[in-house]
């Protein structure tokens, strides 16, 4: 199974991690576990590589963290989804949808031989 290039997950990072934070609250293992079982394996985040962007979103304000002990008793620190973060997730999803179409319809069309 071919991994996915370091530079699109560098691009694709901020929308998947609001994307999936947009559904819940998290913690950082547990995003990286959802990413991998998302992407069927194709696409792992370490931990050198999720907390950049994690703390990236924060300065910007896109998503608010906070410490939480739960039932399992080990202090984890929970990651959501702000309200900016929330439209900043749709302004990525117009993007992305864009993108995607221009790729999608180029790979369409049929190469002319010369």
């Amino acid at each position: 199974m071919e991994k996915i290039s370091k530079e699109l997950i560098g691009a694709s990072s901020i929308p998947i991690i609001l994307s999936i934070l947009s559904k819940s609250e998290s913690y950082g293992y547990e995003i990286i576990k959802k990413v991998k079982e998302i992407s069927n394996g194709k696409l792992e985040y370490g931990d050198g590589t999720l907390y950049p962007v994690l703390h990236k979103l924060e300065k910007k304000e896109l998503i608010e963290s906070y410490w939480k002990i739960p039932e399992s008793g080990r202090k984890r620190k929970y990651y959501t989804i702000s309200n900016k973060g929330k439209k900043e997730l749709v302004s990525q999803k117009e993007n992305w949808t864009t993108i995607n179409q221009i790729i999608t319809n180029l790979w369409k069309i049929e190469p002319t031989l010369t």
